[in-house]
């Protein structure tokens, strides 16, 4: 319940000894007041004070009562008037309610019935607070329902592309498990080698998968602190030389004109731009046409922004699947693919109040840009 020192009213009559008389009446049962001699001058401390209730005389010079109702309503409808009439004024008054007035009060005022008057007031006010709230709660209820139908839905897709994707790794690992047992039976050390090959590549498969589904079902705020560049850098060329072991592909990063530090999670953006290298190897091994491939990769910095390229000489993309790729659960590797990777990436970016650009021709090249904030 509203407290009567929360309320407050301003007092609107062009006779002093009316508002003096309300004034001290109204103060005395712990209102607000305020006081005004005519409606122009009433208008100016509403929009400076927005009191809750107005009560106002209806024949004023200036501007009259019914006028400032309309002005009131019009930049409040939720403001209470009450409006204090004479015996004769009964066309007025009818016309004040036609202006959505709460109520009237014949002069001389009656102090009892005025009060009464005002308790109306305030449980309209109350009641329209309650029923608010009660609204704001159920938008809330209806959006979390939202979300929540959103993200069953999400998390059937998800099921499915993961029981997909797994359905494929197990075939990779029971075809790599069978090489590697049909090898050790003939003591064909080169097979056993590949048997074995099969099976790291299927479960380096399933660890990215898993890692990449932490990643999408984590939900923390970003904890950024200043990273030391050249110690970032290193931790991706690691990362990528091991993932590069075996394959014909170049890694090349320039990194001559990269800041001292950096800030961001460190642990988000690596995985985001470890995720869009791997985009880059994976076009790289599906492209057969080339006998070499390179993956480029370059941090720099340019005024207030961290500029970070990425680019492959792989197979590329045409442009609907370009328009595709950080969609979530879409991939264009079969089995090969989550559909998680770049749409982690992408969300991770934006996270950092970031963006990606994506420039691609099928058969020849991709070039990611990402444009992070550089904060100091």
């Amino acid at each position: 319940m509203i407290n009567k020192n929360q309320i407050s009213i301003l007092v609107v009559d062009d006779e002093e000894d009316i508002r003096d008389v309300l004034e001290i009446v109204l103060k005395d049962i712990g209102y607000t007041v305020f006081l005004a001699e005519n409606g122009e001058k009433a208008l100016e401390i509403f929009q400076s004070e927005s009191p809750d209730i107005v009560i106002t005389d209806i024949k004023m010079p200036v501007m009259d009562g019914i006028e400032l109702l309309r002005q009131i309503k019009r930049e409040n409808p939720a403001t209470e008037v009450l409006m204090i009439t004479g015996h004769g004024d009964m066309h007025l008054t009818i016309r004040s309610l036609k202006y959505e007035a709460m109520d009237f009060i014949t002069k001389p005022v009656n102090v009892d019935i005025l009060e009464i008057a005002i308790e109306k007031a305030i449980e309209k006010i109350v009641a329209r607070q309650k029923l608010l709230e009660y609204t704001q709660k159920l938008e809330l209820l209806i959006l979390e329902k939202s979300k929540l139908a959103d993200h069953l839905s999400s998390l059937g897709l998800m099921i499915g592309t993961i029981s997909h994707n797994i359905k494929g790794l197990l075939t990779n690992l029971d075809g790599g498990i069978y090489v590697a047992r049909s090898a050790v039976k003939s003591k064909d050390s080169k097979t056993i080698k590949e048997g074995l090959d099969l099976l790291e590549q299927a479960v380096d498969r399933i660890k990215k998968m898993v890692m990449d589904i932490l990643l999408y079902s984590k939900e923390r705020k970003l904890n950024k602190i200043a990273i030391d560049t050249k110690i970032f850098i290193e931790n991706i060329k690691e990362i990528i030389e091991i993932k590069l072991k075996g394959t014909n592909i170049v890694f090349q990063c320039n990194d001559s004109n990269f800041p001292d530090t950096m800030y961001f999670d460190k642990e988000f953006m690596l995985a985001a731009l470890i995720n869009i290298l791997d985009n880059a190897i994976d076009a790289c091994m599906a492209d057969t046409q080339k006998k070499s491939h390179e993956i480029g990769f370059e941090i720099s910095r340019k005024k207030d922004q961290l500029v970070i390229y990425i680019h492959d000489n792989g197979c590329g993309m045409d442009s609907q699947t370009k328009e595709k790729i950080f969609n979530l659960f879409f991939s264009s590797k079969s089995t090969k693919g989550t559909g998680f990777g770049l749409y982690i990436s992408n969300s991770i970016i934006k996270q950092h109040d970031g963006s990606i650009q994506v420039t691609s021709i099928k058969g020849k090249e991709t070039r990611f840009k990402i444009i992070l904030p550089h904060e100091k």
